[in-house]
């Protein structure tokens, strides 16, 4: 498909700030063309029941009426669903299997959260010291190189639980071959194991180990999960992960560790428009700002305030633009409030941050097991009164995307997002 000229760019530009898209630039929407031209050759977006359960859940209304209405519609790959971990939900996180899931519900842009192993290579983990509950490692032998082998549970003379069972086995731990070694699992642990075997257990009775078999939950390094990615004609957001080792690591900075990570994109040949590289840490944001502009100006600085009384104010806010801090993503009850009626509305936060010309992005769909329950959790804390169903994610999705006006949402189950955007024209 050719680029749009200037022209047709901008009228299009201005057909879709008249049905509530976020403005963008004419580069953005060539860009956006050019992934759903490159997408076309990509296999076909298969989304499963689950978007369907949860609109027939929904309260009657209009809403409800303009998402059924789409239920025959082809569906097509879009970055504003965002694949958080891949599909963890079902399949276990930063897998090959959950990576290829994600995309095949559609999600535009995949994560891989980054992490280094004792010989200093990238792999793809939620955390530096997770590999006790997300790995098998604790019952191979690579068990005895943890930081903190495996402990089982000790009980009393009547059998109550005295001491949970504990591990803790990090990436830094071991080399590259011994982590490919290694296959993937829900991320979970038994607190009341006695054995290695038993520790692995402990999966959400709302997630399954269905996917978490020995021929499945095969790891991924991060050089390899950009290979994936391409192939698999998606966007990439990586995150740099706090390190659990005091740094430098054997000499091994801060610095270098951020660097290594793009570099690996350079060398795979990526463009950088195609990556939108993360933090927690806003200097490792101002690091690629400053050292890799290219990659740094669509970086992500993920913020994470304590509470609602945490906010960044305005003048902080528009004070990360101006030092050129273009995506801010903070979790999605940060953005939403509810008024006295119990109807979802925009926070101050979002307000603050949309005024300051900063791009939002928020997290995390689909990671809160049962809303019906009424224990909706960290992600609905700011609007759980208004919470009662599951059919409610919808309504959240809906503030989200038309009223604070975010970019894009990780999702545990990408599939969700991939109905909403479609339905409601959110395919850039």
């Amino acid at each position: 498909m050719p680029r749009l000229t200037p022209r047709v760019a901008a009228v299009l530009l201005g057909l879709t700030a008249s049905i509530g898209y976020v403005a963008c630039s004419a580069d953005e929407v060539n860009d956006f063309y050019e992934f759903e031209d490159n997408a076309k050759a990509k296999p076909a977006v298969q989304l499963g029941p689950r978007p369907y359960f949860l609109i027939d859940d929904m309260a009657d209304g209009s809403l409800k009426r303009r998402l059924l209405a789409c239920a025959d519609s082809e569906m097509r790959k879009t970055p504003f669903s965002i694949g958080h971990r891949g599909a963890c939900m079902q399949f276990p996180e930063h897998t090959q299997e959950s990576y290829v899931a994600a995309a095949r519900m559609g999600a535009g842009i995949l994560e891989c959260d980054v992490t280094f192993t004792k010989d200093k290579q990238l792999v793809c983990r939620h955390s530096q010291c997770d590999l006790h509950t997300t790995t098998n490692i604790v019952a191979t032998p690579l068990g005895r190189k943890c930081t903190e082998p495996f402990t089982p549970a000790q009980y009393d003379a009547a059998g109550h639980l005295v001491t949970p069972a504990s591990a803790k086995c990090c990436t830094s731990d071991i080399t590259l071959a011994q982590f490919k070694r290694l296959r993937g699992k829900m991320d979970a642990s038994n607190p009341k194991a006695t054995t290695p075997e038993e520790y692995l257990g402990g999966t959400a009775n709302w997630r399954t180990d269905l996917y978490s078999g020995p021929t499945s939950g095969t790891l991924m390094t991060h050089a390899e999960s950009i290979e994936l990615f391409k192939s698999l004609g998606v966007k990439m957001t990586p995150e740099l992960k706090a390190p659990s080792v005091p740094m430098p690591f054997d000499g091994y900075t801060q610095e270098d560790y951020a660097q290594q990570m793009i570099d690996e994109y350079r060398t795979a040949g990526v463009r950088p428009r195609d990556v939108y590289p993360q933090s927690f840490q806003i200097e490792d944001v101002r690091y690629w700002i400053a050292n890799e502009p290219s990659y740094g100006k669509r970086a992500v600085f993920l913020d994470e305030p304590a509470d609602d009384q945490d906010y960044p104010d305005a003048a902080e806010l528009a004070g990360y633009k101006a030092e050129g801090i273009n995506f801010i993503a903070p979790p999605m009850w940060a953005l939403l409030k509810t008024t006295r009626q119990n109807r979802i509305v925009p926070s101050q936060y979002a307000k603050d941050a949309k005024a300051a010309g900063l791009n939002i992005l928020t997290w995390t769909l689909e990671r809160s097991g049962v809303l019906a329950d009424g224990n909706n959790g960290w992600y609905y804390q700011t609007i759980d009164k208004a919470i009662s169903r599951e059919g409610d994610m919808m309504q959240v999705l809906h503030v989200l995307a038309k009223d604070v006006g975010i970019r894009g949402i990780f999702s545990d189950w990408p599939a969700t997002v991939t109905y909403y955007a479609n339905c409601m024209g959110y395919r850039r």
